[in-house]
């Protein structure tokens, strides 16, 4: 069974920090590109941050870059965001998904559309 597991989200005032965590299990880590995608409540839904897991190639969306940082734990199958210097506009439901099409990050980044998602963990950002 596929699973994507996030944990991580929570509540932290703006300036702060959270790592947010995505356990894979159930494919073939290495085959994918994982990354985290966003949804605040009446907008879209926006890719962040990719990484490829084979070779660790990372892509970043411009409203994160420079604030969060992706990476990936080939011996626990889990892939974490860093996000710093939070700000409230960072408010959303925050899913981990994995995608074998998507062969590199930035491809990912341009598809709303993946394999595997995971159920989700809420990010919010108080001013």
């Amino acid at each position: 069974e596929v699973q994507l597991v996030e944990s991580g989200g929570g509540l932290v005032q703006a300036g702060g920090s959270l790592r947010l965590s995505c356990a894979a299990s159930g494919f073939t880590f290495d085959d994918y590109v994982i990354g985290w995608v966003r949804q605040a409540p009446g907008l879209v839904r926006e890719g962040i941050s990719s990484i490829s897991v084979r070779d660790g190639i990372t892509d970043y969306a411009d409203s994160v870059k420079g604030r969060f940082t992706i990476s990936r734990d080939n011996a626990t199958n889990t892939v974490y965001l860093q996000m710093n210097s939070l700000k409230p506009d960072d408010t959303a439901e925050y899913f981990c998904a994995a995608d074998s099409s998507a062969k590199r990050p930035d491809l990912f980044l341009q598809r709303l559309l993946h394999r595997y998602w995971g159920q989700g963990t809420q990010v919010t950002v108080s001013s």
